[in-house]
C-alpha cells in the first residue's frame, strides 16, 4: 500500500482517475465506500469494470445500501414506472454496476461485495449478497472494518474555496468515515487512500462533517455528473395514517426525536403536525380510532396531548424529509450545545437559545427528496449552527467521552424505528426471514432500543402493520413465535400498529401477550390466543375483550375516512413526485398487484374483468399515460382491459 499522496493528485477524468488508483495500489483493492448517498457510483464502476477485465486482479468492497432504480416488471409496471423513472431521476442515471451484477448472482470471481444492510428485500434471492452479508450494529462497522487491510475509500463530497483555501464538507456521510479513519489511526495501522469525488449539488455543511483539504489524497472533480439520488415521496393509506396517530401522542415536549424513513414515519411525522397545528381534529381523529381511551391514558404517561411548546431536538442516525417538516411546523426547535456548561445551564432554564447559538438537528447521514437537499443547503447558509452531520458513534451510542452530555442532550428521548414482525412476548424481527435470508439488516435499530432503556425517560417505539399480504392472502405480522429475532425479548419497550399501542416495559410474559393481542388484526385475535393459552402464557380463562374485535380494516376506514374527506388525511401529505394522472393510477396498480399476489384476489380480479363497470372520468387520461389508448396487439389489449377493471372497480379503501 502506498502512503499518503500530494493533494496535487487531482483529476476530471473518472477512467484516468481509476486506472491512477489501480496502477498505485496493486493488483489487490480493498475498498470502503459510504452507504447510500455518499457513493461515488462513476468511479466504483471504472474500477468494478477494470478489475473484471483483468482476472489477475481483485477487488472486495465494504459498503452499505447500494442505491439503484428500480427494476420494473413487463407489462403495466413497466408502462407506469418507466416514464416516472426517467423524469425523476434522470436520463443519465448512473447504477452502481456492482449492485446490478450481485442482484443476478453474476458478480465475476475476481470481486467481492460486502454490505452491512442491504435495500429492503432487493437481494432476497441473491446467493452471493446472502453469503457475503456482514452482520453488524452500525455502531460496530469502523471497527471491524479498521482491521480488514483497506487500501481505497472513496466518498462523494461537497467542496469549498474560501480565503484559507480548499476545504471538503463530508457532507451526507461523515457517519462512518469519521470514525473508520479514527479507528485506523487508533489501532496504528497504514491509512487507506482517501478519494474525494466531488458533487457540486451536495449540500455544504460545515461544523463536525468538515475536514481540510488534506483529509483526502486525491479529489476527483468530472465536468459533470448525474443529479443526487432522491427519493419519491410515498403514498399514505388509513391504515398507516392510525398508526402515525397513536405514536403521536407518545412524543413529549421538550424531548428527543429519532425516526426512521418510509410510510409509517411520514405518518407519524403528519400526526405530531396535526397535534401541533389542528390539536382539535387530532384528538377527534384518536376518539374515532380508540373510543375506549387507552391510547389517551398511555399519553399521559409516556407522552402528551397538547401542543409542543418547547419542542424537540433531533438526534437520529438518519436525517430525512420528516425533520425538515418538523422544523418548518415549529415542532423541530429545541436547541443542544457541546458543552456541558451549556446545556446544564438550558436544562435548568438559565441559557437564552438566542444567545450561543447551538444545534436543533443531529445526524450521521441523510438520504430523502431534492426538497430536502434544498432545506439542508438553505439551512446551512442562514443557521450554520442548526444542523450537525457528525460520525454515527456520537448519534447511535451513549458511550465514550460524550456519555454525559449525550444524556442531557436526549432527555425525553422517543426512538422511532420499524419492524417487520413481533412476538406476543415481545421480540422484534426487523431484518431477517426464518430461513436466515436477510431481507436488510439490523443498522442502528439495535443501538437505539438499547439506548433507550439506559436513558432516564428514554422509550423504544417500534412500528408495524398489524398485518401483510403474502401468497396464501392476509396473514398476521404479530407472531407467537418466529425464527429469527432482531431485538430479544428481553429489551422490548413500546409496539404500536394501527390498532393502538401496547406497553411491554417491566410487565410479566402474561401482561405481554394480552397488551400485544390488544394491537392485533381480529381475524387473528383467536388463533393467537389459542396458542398462547396452550403454551401456558395466558390464563385459561382468559376472555378477548369485545372491544378488540373491532380491530379490522373496515373500523379504520369508517373512522378515519371523514377526515380524509376533509382534507386532514391527503394521500400525499407532504406533496408527490407523480403528477395528477399518475396519482389517479397509483391506487388502481396497486390493487392489481394485490390481486395478483394470491389465489383469492386473483379471484376477484377475475370476477371483475367479467364485469368491469361503467366508464369513470379521467380514464381516458390514464390509458394515454399508460400507452393504452389503440392498443393493437393481444398482450397490450388484456393489458388496457385490466387497467380499466382497476379505474372503474368501486371507490373505497383498499
Amino acid at each position: 500500500m502506498i502512503g499518503r499522496m500530494p493533494t496535487a493528485h487531482c483529476f476530471t477524468d473518472t477512467d484516468a482517475c481509476a486506472q491512477y488508483l489501480a496502477n498505485e495500489l496493486g493488483p489487490d483493492l480493498r475498498i470502503a465506500a459510504p452507504l447510500g448517498l455518499g457513493k461515488p457510483h462513476g468511479l466504483l464502476n471504472a474500477l468494478y469494470q477494470l478489475t473484471a477485465a483483468t482476472p489477475p486482479r481483485s477487488m472486495r468492497l465494504y459498503t452499505a445500501l447500494s442505491l439503484t432504480l428500480p427494476q420494473p416488471k413487463a407489462g403495466l409496471e413497466r408502462r407506469f414506472l418507466g416514464p416516472f423513472l426517467q423524469r425523476h431521476f434522470g436520463a443519465d442515471q448512473v447504477d452502481p454496476q456492482y449492485a446490478l451484477d450481485q442482484a443476478r448472482d453474476a458478480l465475476p470471481p475476481n470481486v467481492a461485495v460486502h454490505e452491512f444492510y442491504l435495500k429492503s428485500g432487493a437481494l432476497l434471492h441473491s446467493g452471493s449478497a446472502q453469503r457475503s452479508y456482514i452482520s453488524q450494529n452500525y455502531t460496530h462497522v469502523a471497527r471491524d472494518l479498521a482491521v480488514q487491510e483497506i487500501n481505497l475509500l472513496v466518498q462523494l463530497v461537497a467542496r469549498r474555496e474560501g480565503p484559507d483555501g480548499v476545504r471538503y464538507s463530508l457532507s451526507c456521510n461523515p457517519d462512518l468515515t469519521l470514525d473508520f479513519l479514527r479507528q485506523v489511526q487508533v489501532a496504528g495501522s497504514r491509512r487507506p487512500v482517501c478519494v474525494a469525488v466531488v458533487h457540486p449539488d451536495l449540500p455544504y455543511l460545515s461544523g463536525n462533517a468538515e475536514v481540510a483539504e488534506s483529509y483526502f489524497d486525491v479529489e476527483l472533480r468530472p465536468p459533470s455528473l448525474p443529479r443526487l439520488f432522491a427519493l419519491p415521496r410515498p403514498p399514505i393509506d388509513l391504515a398507516e395514517y392510525a398508526l402515525g396517530l397513536h405514536a403521536s401522542t407518545l412524543v413529549r415536549d421538550g424531548g428527543c426525536l429519532q425516526i426512521g424513513i418510509g410510510a409509517l414515519s411520514d405518518a407519524l411525522v403528519k400526526g405530531l403536525l396535526l397535534r401541533q397545528h389542528d390539536n382539535t381534529a387530532w384528538r377527534c381523529m384518536l376518539v374515532a380510532l380508540d373510543p375506549a381511551g387507552s391510547t389517551h391514558a398511555l399519553a399521559g404517561r409516556v407522552g402528551g396531548m397538547t401542543a409542543l411548546q418547547t419542542g424537540l431536538y433531533g438526534a437520529s442516525e438518519m436525517v430525512m424529509d420528516g425533520f425538515m417538516h418538523l422544523q418548518r411546523g415549529g415542532i423541530l426547535k429545541r436547541r443542544s450545545w457541546d458543552s456541558l456548561a451549556l446545556e446544564r445551564a438550558s436544562v435548568a432554564g438559565r441559557l437564552n437559545p438566542a444567545t450561543p447559538g447551538g444545534h436543533y438537528l443531529r445526524g450521521a447521514f441523510f438520504l430523502g427528496s431534492r426538497e430536502l437537499y434544498q432545506w439542508l443547503d438553505a439551512t446551512e447558509a442562514a443557521d450554520p449552527d442548526a444542523i450537525d452531520m457528525c460520525a454515527v458513534s456520537n448519534v447511535n451510542q451513549l458511550y465514550g467521552d460524550h456519555q454525559a452530555l449525550a444524556i442531557l442532550q436526549r432527555r425525553g428521548a422517543r426512538f422511532f424505528n420499524t419492524c417487520m414482525m413481533a412476538t406476543l412476548l415481545g421480540a422484534a424481527v426487523s431484518d431477517t426471514l426464518e430461513d436466515g435470508r436477510v431481507v436488510s439488516g439490523v443498522g442502528g435499530q439495535y443501538n437505539f432500543v438499547a439506548m433507550a432503556h439506559e436513558l432516564p425517560g428514554g422509550r423504544s417505539v417500534l412500528l408495524l402493520r398489524a398485518t401483510r399480504v403474502s401468497r396464501g392472502g392476509i396473514e398476521s405480522n404479530i407472531r407467537w413465535n418466529y425464527g429469527q429475532t432482531t431485538i430479544p425479548r428481553h429489551l422490548r419497550d413500546i409496539f404500536v400498529t394501527e390498532y393502538g399501542v401496547a406497553d411491554l416495559r417491566g410487565k410479566s410474559d402474561g401482561e405481554c401477550v394480552e397488551a400485544m393481542l390488544s394491537i392485533c388484526d381480529a381475524r387473528f385475535l383467536d388463533a393467537l390466543c389459542a396458542e398462547a393459552k396452550a403454551h401456558g402464557k395466558l390464563a385459561a380463562d382468559f376472555v378477548i375483550p369485545e372491544a378488540w374485535r373491532r380491530h379490522h380494516p373496515q373500523h379504520l376506514r369508517e373512522a378515519l375516512l371523514p377526515f380524509r374527506q376533509k382534507g386532514l388525511l391527503p394521500t400525499f401529505p407532504f406533496g408527490s413526485d407523480f403528477d395528477e394522472v399518475e396519482q389517479r393510477l397509483l391506487p388502481a396498480l396497486n390493487w392489481l398487484k394485490a390481486c395478483a399476489s394470491h389465489w383469492r384476489g386473483k379471484w376477484q380480479l377475475l370476477r371483475a374483468l367479467c364485469r368491469p363497470g361503467e366508464m369513470v372520468a379521467g380514464e381516458d387520461e390514464a390509458l394515454a399515460r399508460m400507452g393504452l389508448s389503440s392498443p393493437r396487439k393481444i398482450a397490450d389489449r388484456v393489458q388496457r382491459r385490466l387497467l380499466l377493471t382497476a379505474l372503474r372497480r368501486p371507490a373505497r379503501e383498499d
